[in-house]
């Protein structure tokens, strides 16, 4: 599939390969011809409405957008082998649900307490350049992880832990600015499909990421998976190198950083329907995504299965969230984001239900698609209203709190649902996270006006500086 787009004067060629799945690509640049006949049918060919242009995969219309994903998808499949082994390694060798949690909030809790003061930072510097300094960072954790495995030391605790939180504190530094330089790269029109993408993107890893890291695991060892990841980086780092975001860089502020951030908060705060929707994502990502630190209890102590089928539960997820992307880009053009939000989380709630009713294996491998597809279109829906309605130079504070409600409060959760299912069980466990999602779909149901602002439609245009 060869499609153009037009661009500072030039035509780009692009021929995204792997279609859907992994469109990396190959770009050929040349000057446009001189001669009108030439550039009209070009034109032509660019405004015609295609699955590339208009259509559910518009964002990869974008040369630089489709240069990044692919880069980022070859990294986050690094990331989520890494993240397989690690849960699956904690489990069997520390034998805790709760030290599963712990694990798993030692590499998120950074987000927590670190974000807001990083998503200043991605409005007052460079953002690609801020990203590539997180990116180096979180490859040496990573290569850290694998020396510490290769050495024997993938039982000591302190190790594990100190490692995962310098990969954590990293993360936490680059995800704001990640976030806001993702409508530097595309149209306004293609926001929400390129914020879609890029979630299915990390999803689609999520899917592939598990089932290489039960292979390797399973034939090789931990500390391969673990340097697996971090040769990983090398590609999302040198997709950075080769992008130019069309936008520039915002004139940095003079202000403190502490006044920086407040300034965030009272920006949210004359907002209300913005802290409705970050306190509901927050309950959301605490009782409903947290579930996936029990995925290696259920797969362990109620299917009574090994490392093969956890890779491919925790896969499947990914796969829900890559059918997510395409439906969520169609449900926008019929529904209002609102509306989205509300279903979505009642979905979710049903499906953690479910799941934590199966006693089969296969069963459980679907409700896992659906869980994945809900968390998709939740958080792509509230992330997408959330950077539509901020003006660009609070883009990246407002993704901080984004970050803050959903990456950030869901370890919490995870650590205190690993308790709870050390205590009980981790069916019970999953049923609680279950019913809390329904009572938040519920209370936004019967209380439309708590989240009213949130439809993209009516979001005010951001400012933006041409490079």
């Amino acid at each position: 599939m060869l499609y153009y787009s037009q661009r500072f004067g030039r035509t780009v060629l692009v021929v995204p390969c792997f279609q859907v799945f992994c469109p990396v690509i190959k770009t050929i640049v040349t000057r446009s011809s001189s001669g009108p006949g030439k550039t009209n049918t070009l034109s032509d060919h660019a405004n015609e409405k295609t699955i590339f242009h208009g259509g559910v995969l518009s964002a990869f219309g974008e040369r630089d957008y489709t240069v990044l994903w692919s880069g980022a998808f070859i990294s986050n499949i690094g990331t989520w082998v890494q993240t397989a082994a690690l849960l699956w390694l904690v489990k069997n060798v520390w034998q805790s649900n709760s030290w599963v949690g712990a694990v798993n909030m030692a590499n998120f809790l950074p987000v927590l307490l670190i974000v807001p003061f990083s998503g200043s930072l991605a409005d007052r510097f460079n953002r690609r350049l801020l990203i590539i300094a997180g990116q180096i960072v979180m490859m040496l954790g990573a290569f850290a992880l694998g020396v510490a495995a290769s050495a024997g030391y993938a039982d000591n605790k302190a190790v594990v832990m100190t490692s995962v939180a310098v990969i954590g504190v990293a993360f936490a530094f680059n995800f704001p600015a990640w976030q806001a330089l993702l409508p530097d790269l595309v149209e306004r029109e293609n926001l929400l499909n390129a914020i879609a993408l890029s979630s299915a993107q990390w999803n689609l890893a999520r899917f592939v990421g598990p089932i290489i890291g039960g292979l390797v695991i399973t034939y090789f060892s931990y500390a391969t998976a673990f340097y697996a990841d971090a040769v990983s980086f090398l590609f999302v780092i040198a997709a950075l190198l080769i992008i130019h975001p069309r936008r520039g860089v915002v004139p940095r502020s003079t202000d403190a950083a502490l006044h920086h951030v407040r300034e965030g908060w009272r920006y949210v705060g004359r907002r209300r329907w913005m802290v409705n929707l970050l306190v509901a994502l927050a309950i959301i990502a605490a009782f409903g995504f947290s579930y996936i630190v029990l995925i290696p209890s259920l797969v362990k102590d109620v299917l009574h299965r090994e490392s093969g089928a956890y890779s491919l539960i925790l896969g499947m997820t990914g796969l829900g969230a890559v059918l997510g992307a395409p439906l969520l880009t169609f449900l926008s053009r019929h529904f209002k984001e609102r509306n989205i939000i509300k279903v979505s989380t009642l979905t979710l709630g049903l499906f953690l239900l479910a799941f934590a009713a199966s006693r089969t294996y296969w069963l459980s491998c679907l409700i896992s698609v659906g869980l994945g597809c809900s968390f998709l279109v939740i958080g792509s829906a509230i992330n997408s209203v959330l950077q539509g309605s901020s003006a660009r130079e609070m883009r990246g504070r407002v993704v901080s709190f984004y970050i803050m409600a959903f990456v950030g409060i869901f370890p919490i959760g995870g650590l205190l649902l690993g308790y709870i299912s050390d205590m009980t069980s981790t069916p019970v466990s999953l049923m609680l996270g279950g019913f809390v999602c329904l009572a938040v779909a519920g209370v936004l149901i019967v209380f439309p006006e708590l989240i009213h602002g949130a439809v993209l439609s009516k979001c005010e245009e951001p400012t933006a500086t041409i490079m």
